[in-house]
């Protein structure tokens, strides 16, 4: 198919700066490359404009710097809409876990219009499910979860339209294993799937991966999958802001994404939280590259 790249160079929803060069690193790792060697058409649509935290103040500081990030979501649904009218496969390359609320408001504005829903399995060492009423930090990449069911401040949730992006029953979260803790209460009363760590290890990656593409796809019309990349080990992804120990292994990540490719229902995906700043050598953004690349059809054989 023909996939069209678009970089996202944000980092204003992050509470520590690098993220907004995870597009750069992604690209550097050789991303157009290795997807046409698979058998892919690539464009690179290039990167968003941002505006950097230090010519902004911060109004709220439960939503930090909402205006501007406000300006680039809908600038990314608003492209993420165009690609998907030209029958093109959207690969937004992040910049933090913010753009999800862009990408996901793109794709489901664009299957509204065809009288189609959207199916999400985030997969993330966090929640992202607070709003500014929960938040510790203010930081919108806590948020972005929420905001596409619908949960949160309204300029966020009226991206691409005032309506949810996502239903509970359609949305799956992956690999949490660092909630909040009021987090923890909006995630329980969401209504959707979870699958802690503690799952995963207790049950085996395949089986809860089938499980979570069943429950995203079996209602709905389209599957979008958000990775995060802190959702992996720090040991195996380095360069994330937010870093939690005890996260998915290499194997444990590639079989995530192999399973996604089987379902043949895979139509939208990002890949966020790339920090090169804190990464060694460019390894977050090579296996990041590769995680796609499963996610894309690239098999042992």
């Amino acid at each position: 198919m023909t996939i069209e790249l678009i970089g996202v160079p944000l980092d204003l929803g992050a509470g520590r700066r690098g993220v907004d060069m995870g597009p750069s690193a992604i690209r550097i790792a050789g991303m157009t490359d290795k997807l046409t060697r698979i058998g892919h058409d690539v464009i690179d649509g290039g990167d968003i404009s941002i505006v950097i935290p230090e010519v902004q103040k911060i109004e709220n500081p439960k939503l930090k710097y909402l205006p501007e990030i406000t300006k680039a979501v809908d600038h990314l649904a608003r492209a993420v809409q165009q690609i998907l009218a030209r029958h093109h496969f959207p690969l937004v390359l992040g910049g933090d876990h913010s753009i999800a609320i862009g990408t996901i408001s793109g794709v489901a504005a664009h299957l509204r219009n065809q009288n189609q829903t959207l199916g999400v399995i985030w997969i993330d060492a966090h929640g992202d499910m607070n709003t500014p009423e929960t938040t510790p930090s203010g930081n919108i990449h806590g948020m972005p979860f929420a905001a596409c069911l619908g949960k949160g401040a309204p300029e966020l949730t009226g991206i691409a339209g005032d309506f949810p992006k996502i239903k509970p029953q359609d949305s799956v979260l992956v690999g949490v294993r660092d909630l909040d803790p009021q987090e923890m209460e909006l995630v329980r009363e969401s209504g959707i799937t979870v699958y802690t760590m503690e799952d995963i290890d207790r049950r085996g990656m395949f089986d809860v991966m089938v499980e979570a593409v069943e429950v995203a796809t079996s209602y709905t019309d389209a599957l979008h999958v958000s990775l995060d990349m802190d959702a992996l080990d720090p040991q195996v992804a380095p360069g994330v802001g937010t870093p939690v120990r005890g996260g998915l292994t290499y194997r444990e990540a590639h079989t995530a994404m192999e399973i996604i490719a089987r379902s043949e229902k895979l139509y939208s995906m990002e890949v966020v939280e790339v920090n090169p700043i804190l990464d060694v050598r460019n390894t977050t953004a090579e296996v990041a590259v590769e995680l796609v690349l499963s996610a894309l059809g690239k098999k042992i054989l």
